[in-house]
C-alpha cells in the first residue's frame, strides 16, 4: 500500500487538495502499477512561521 505525505507551507483550498490527490494518485498508480484505492495520501499544512529556508523563517513575526 503506497503511503504519500505531502507538506505545504500555508494552506490549500479543498479544490486544490482534491486535484493534488487525484493527480498524485494517478501518477503512482501508473508508474508503480498499484491500484488507486490502495494509495493513501496525507496533506500536512504547515504555518509559514514554522518553516525556515537559508536559516531564516519564511514569515517573519508580526
Amino acid at each position: 500500500m503506497p503511503y504519500v505525505n505531502i507538506r505545504v507551507a500555508g494552506t490549500l483550498s479543498r479544490e486544490q487538495k482534491e486535484q493534488v490527490c487525484s493527480e498524485v494518485t494517478e501518477i503512482i498508480s501508473r508508474i508503480a502499477n498499484k491500484p488507486k484505492d490502495s494509495i493513501i495520501i496525507f496533506i500536512d499544512e504547515v504555518e509559514r512561521e514554522n518553516i525556515a529556508s537559508g536559516g531564516k523563517l519564511l514569515q517573519p513575526a508580526s
